[in-house]
């Protein structure tokens, strides 16, 4: 199986990128499809216009596979009341006063639609695309296997590869539990989904017959090993990659990468309104002291217009640090060296 996989995403590697919705870099995702993984770019809050400027970019990279990530619309969205909005808002207002930034207005809308970001995706086609919190449409499926596209799915329970695999998908991410950044979980709840990659692994394999691809908690050679011993059929790398100088993480964000430990990562929808694991700061501390989280996308768009400034300004402390379990154990600067250390656990 493989073999399999790496003929469906057409790469010499069965080692996938990790997607970072706002944390993605062409140089970090070319770099790693040049070194005979797949490559990935999460294209969350992208424009149609902006995804095809990526495309674009990633073309001129590389000319080996890589894969985009698009957020599927769940019925977790909503838009918050005007008080509820004024109470999220209220909550961070000492931020936007130390950062000298004017509080936010409602906008008409938080985030592009689906639809006009999929067509985008579409028309590039992409080796691979992969998709979170959700099944794709039959129709999307069908368009992009006709184009020559992989479809990737993402699930954090078993019950959730079943249905992805009903419904048409190509390989399967089984993230568990210790994975950085979203819980991408959409039959329950993120809470009620919490389920480790040594157990979530081989219970999705035994439960589907596509391709199970294994992610969270996966830094080095020894953690490759592991998932294939539990019988995934490739592996999907986060942390390990976000901590390299190609990512676009800030220095701070990969200071607390180093520094972090396995148990001082926190669950928290305080940054976002969704549920994801991180450092914890001062800006999440806030947050949930004040419980006043908007739902999402209300919440990521609400503390994006400070986030955006603080990366500017590297602080951390507001900033949303997306890291793993694993954290400690990603130790490289350069990502080709960290591919060939992942390479040798193959």
């Amino acid at each position: 199986m493989t073999s399999t996989l790496a003929g469906l995403l057409r790469t010499e590697l069965p080692i996938i990128l990790g997607p970072f919705g706002g944390l993605s870099s062409v140089e970090l995702t070319s770099t790693v499809s040049n070194g005979g993984g797949l490559g990935s770019y999460g294209l969350y809050g992208y424009t149609a216009q902006r995804i095809r400027e990526t495309d674009e970019l990633l073309k001129g990279a590389t000319d080996r596979s890589f894969a985009f990530n698009l957020w599927l619309p769940s019925d977790e969205e909503r838009d918050p009341s005007p008080t509820d909005f004024a109470r999220a808002r209220a909550a961070v207002a000492e931020i936007f006063a130390e950062l000298e930034l004017p509080l936010p207005e409602r906008p008409e809308r938080y985030l592009p639609p689906f639809d006009e970001q999929i067509e985008a995706v579409l028309e590039c086609a992409p080796a691979a695309v992969s998709f979170v919190y959700g099944v794709p449409a039959a129709s999307v499926i069908h368009r992009a296997h006709a184009l020559g596209t992989t479809v990737i799915g993402t699930a954090t329970t078993v019950d959730e590869a079943i249905a992805l695999q009903a419904g048409g998908v190509d390989v399967i991410v089984a993230t568990g539990s210790e994975a950085a950044g979203h819980r991408v979980s959409f039959l329950e709840s993120a809470e009620q989904s919490l389920v480790g990659t040594f157990a979530l692994v081989p219970q999705v394999v035994d439960a589907v017959s596509v391709p199970v691809v294994a992610a969270g908690g996966i830094a080095d050679r020894r953690g490759v090993a592991a998932a294939f011993a539990l019988g995934a059929d490739g592996v999907q790398v986060g942390t390990a990659f976000l901590r390299t100088r190609q990512s676009a993480a800030s220095d701070a964000h990969r200071r607390a990468i180093d520094e972090t430990l396995a148990h001082g990562t926190v669950l928290t929808r305080a940054m976002s309104g969704r549920l994801a694991r991180g450092a914890p700061n001062r800006a999440t501390r806030l947050i949930e002291a004040a419980n006043a989280i908007a739902p999402f996308p209300a919440q990521n768009w609400i503390t994006g217009q400070f986030r955006a400034e603080a990366g500017r300004r590297g602080i951390g402390d507001l900033q949303s640090l997306w890291l793993g379990q694993a954290g400690r154990i990603a130790k490289f600067d350069d990502a080709v060296a960290l591919l060939n250390e992942l390479r040798l656990g193959l």
